[in-house]
């Protein structure tokens, strides 16, 4: 589902919610600005540091990205290149000149386009797998924060149980304050280990098999393109890149029966 990430994290917290109450622990606790202050701006400060500052500054987009994610139409992909292996195999590989600019993926563009200007087809590969490695350094350099913050976040979490426990040793002639500071040392554990496990790491796995996907389209759609400009039939194309969509997603036999049928009714 395109919404899973979102959905996963609100059952996670309605889970710890409803446990919490259920054992007589009002969920209201987790609001304590110390341990906020020192948990999340701590482990915020510290991914900064790791891992700088412009990359922080596309978290809002990042965040976007993981929860609603673009949709990527494996099969609609495939159709689009079949149909350039067609229209090149019956009126040549410059006809796709014109198809050039009608094509939105900058990816399929590009590697269209050197097709059309008869870029050895090496050439072509090196050039378009560049283009995939760049994107993998990119998306590893954009998880990398959350992964960061998952393993920094339980830490700063004890620094600040440390602080609180410091506190309850200097109350310690006061036995009635201490179950109350006692309690609050333990949220900033609670935050830091929840913060990393809730958030922090399944928002970094997300964005990795978000960046897999892509990658995984991207490849079909080299594939396509080296076939397109090897003249392949376009029958053997559609195999061929129908390899990389799950079974599932296939579409059936008869639909592309039926779809002849319709247009040679029309």
């Amino acid at each position: 589902m395109k919404f899973g990430t979102a959905i996963g994290i609100v059952i996670a917290c309605f889970g710890i919610a409803a446990g919490a109450t259920m054992e007589g622990t009002s969920v209201m606790v987790v609001l304590n600005v110390p341990a906020a202050l020192i948990v999340l701006v701590g482990t915020l400060g510290a991914t900064i540091a790791a891992c700088g500052l412009p990359v922080h500054l596309k978290l809002p987009a990042l965040y976007k990205k993981a929860i609603m994610p673009d949709e990527l139409d494996l099969v609609a992909r495939v159709d689009q290149l079949v149909g350039y292996a067609d229209q090149a195999r019956r009126d040549g590989l410059l006809a796709l000149d014109e198809a050039v600019k009608g094509i939105d993926d900058p990816f399929t563009r590009k590697g269209i386009q050197l097709v059309v200007d008869g870029t050895d087809p090496d050439l072509v590969a090196a050039v378009l797998d560049a283009e995939n490695e760049a994107m993998r350094k990119r998306h590893g350099a954009g998880r990398a924060p959350f992964m960061q913050a998952g393993a920094l976040a339980p830490t700063m979490g004890i620094i600040g149980t440390v602080f609180g426990l410091v506190n309850v040793m200097n109350n310690i002639n006061q036995p009635s304050t201490l179950g109350p500071l006692i309690a609050a040392a333990f949220l900033a554990t609670l935050m830091g280990v929840g913060s990393a496990n809730v958030i922090f790491l399944p928002m970094a796995n997300r964005l990795k098999e978000l960046s897999e996907a892509e990658l995984h389209f991207r490849e079909m759609t080299l594939e396509g393109i080296l076939a397109i400009q090897a003249g392949d039939n376009p029958r053997v194309v559609a195999e061929k890149l129908m390899a990389y969509v799950p079974p599932s997603d296939r579409p059936s036999e008869d639909q592309p029966a039926a779809a002849a049928e319709q247009k040679l009714a029309a």
